[in-house]
């Protein structure tokens, strides 16, 4: 925000300090009639400079900003006190944020304003950004002025384009500073971030970004894909199902009520393979927030990218469901392994969060995948435990780690590590990061310090008898935390300057 527009900004709100501020109803449908209105307007000039080349005005430029959400609190009493870890203000001041599609993020814009409106006495107020909307977050595939003889150089010369050096995560970060007369972040992300991961969620999943789900998944191996698949169009067959419909890579859609053979066609031949993190979204009728299951690969690149974007979204949880390597004599292939700590060797993530840094288990989602386990494999007590171990996992960038061995062997027994992989403390960190509850649930493929090493045939084995299983395992967790959003949602994750926004 420039030092002008600051100056406005706080001047309004000095004027308005004895008025009514918008409700958090009225400041909605004030972002989504203000955010429509500017994306029109870019749209159309679009448009027009297509068509004959009409470039648009200094005055018609003004018109492609994001609208702005401004809330005001100015009490010189001390702050109430609430449990609840987001929807609360941490100092008087004004916080301000840019928006974008308030139509889609209406449900969760509520749920913000609301608290702070009726437990703090806020006022609302709706303005307009100084950030321009660059002008690919606003066309859609077909739109003829993208196809057409006109190039990215030449929109560039008359239209926003997006500015890397507009998008950063500095609030998440803890990287933003205060200044007199600035407003305080009231959001972790700004509008040219969300929109910038939108896209890019889109180009990795093969989904439309507004499919995907709040409860999320994470695989490193196809076989669960194909076990989720079955399970979602087991669900939309089954009449008392919550579920409604299944999109899948490539934007095809199963329905509830869909002809089983076709359905399984048109599953089988999505086109997965064109992605580099094909997910599959299974949505429900009810409000609830359906299921996201996105296969990342191997690595923690794909890791940190698919959860960079995922996080914009404001997900509930996610979890990582996938294979790893026992490193203690006494676990079996197919054991599970519940992560309580993670032996960051992965690296990617050591810039912006370090490794001394704790990335802490959380009790809730522990607990859920720990009572799911016992649901759905029927086993209690001495008999889960010797299934189920909680420890540490350790994660490499490098998947022949074990070339490393004699370098490795004595950190690994430093930090009491019971498993290895190369997703989950990537997968973790981010959750830690980005404020979005996550945890880990491993299977034991193979162990490596004991020769027991994973090859063709007995791999074979393992995942037929296993991956259901452990799939079964996650979605039943899923479900256990439906019910716990304003615990789940832990104070753990929050820093003591925290913008109010979840």
């Amino acid at each position: 925000m420039t030092g002008a527009l600051q100056v406005e900004v706080i001047a309004e709100w000095l004027f308005m300090a004895d008025q009514r501020g918008l409700t958090p109803e009225e400041a909605v449908e004030r972002l989504e009639r203000d955010h429509a209105a500017a994306c029109r307007a870019l749209r159309d000039a679009l448009a027009r400079y297509a068509t004959d080349g009409t470039i648009p005005t200094a005055d018609e430029r003004a018109g492609f900003r994001y609208p702005e959400l401004r809330v005001n609190w100015q009490s010189g009493k001390p702050v109430p006190f609430t449990r609840r870890a987001w929807a609360k203000f941490q100092t008087p001041g004004l916080y301000a944020t840019s928006i974008t599609q308030p139509a889609f993020f209406r449900e969760y814009l509520l749920e913000q304003l609301r608290p702070l409106v009726d437990e703090f006495g806020a006022q609302i107020d709706v303005g307009v950004s100084d950030q321009e909307i660059p002008y690919p977050f606003v066309t859609e595939a077909g739109d003829e002025f993208v196809h057409g003889s006109l190039s990215v150089a030449e929109l560039a010369r008359y239209f926003p384009t997006p500015l890397l050096s507009n998008v950063g995560d500095e609030i998440a970060d803890g990287l933003w500073q205060f200044e007199p007369g600035r407003p305080r972040p009231l959001a972790l992300f700004d509008a040219v971030r969300v929109d910038f991961s939108l896209r890019r969620l889109t180009h990795y999943t093969g989904t439309d970004w507004r499919t995907i789900q709040p409860w999320i998944l994470f695989t490193n191996y196809q076989r669960y894909v194909d076990q989720f698949v079955d399970w979602s169009l087991g669900e939309l067959r089954r009449p008392d199902s919550p579920y409604s419909e299944l999109g899948l890579p490539g934007g095809s859609i199963v329905r509830r009520g869909a002809d089983r053979d076709a359905s399984v066609a048109l599953a089988a031949a999505a086109p997965w393979h064109r992605y580099q993190m094909p997910a599959y979204n299974l949505t429900r009728a009810d409000g609830q927030g359906g299921i996201t299951l996105i296969n990342i690969g191997v690595g923690p690149s794909n890791a940190k990218t698919a959860t960079d974007h995922l996080a914009v979204l404001r997900p509930h949880c996610w979890l990582m469901i996938g294979h790893c390597g026992g490193l203690r004599q006494s676990q079996t292939i197919g054991d599970y392994v519940l992560a309580h700590g993670y032996l960051r060797r992965d690296r990617i993530l050591d810039d912006l969060v370090p490794p001394e840094v704790p990335v802490p288990a959380l009790a809730e989602v522990q607990v859920a995948l720990q009572e799911a386990a016992e649901q759905v494999t029927g086993e209690h007590g001495e008999a889960l435990k010797r299934r189920l171990r909680t420890g540490t996992v350790v994660s490499y960038d490098d998947r022949n780690w074990e070339l490393r061995w004699s370098q490795e062997r004595r950190r690994i027994n430093l930090g009491r590590a019971i498993a290895v992989d190369m997703e989950s403390s990537a997968l973790a960190t981010q959750g830690y990061r980005l404020r979005v509850p996550y945890g880990t649930l491993l299977c034991v493929s193979d162990k490596p310090l004991h020769g027991e090493i994973k090859l063709p045939g007995a791999a074979t084995s393992f995942y037929q008898r296993a991956v259901g299983e452990h799939l079964k395992i996650g979605l039943a967790a899923i479900d256990l935390l439906r019910g716990q959003l304003r615990s789940l949602h832990s104070r753990k994750l929050r820093s003591f300057d925290e913008p109010p926004f979840r």
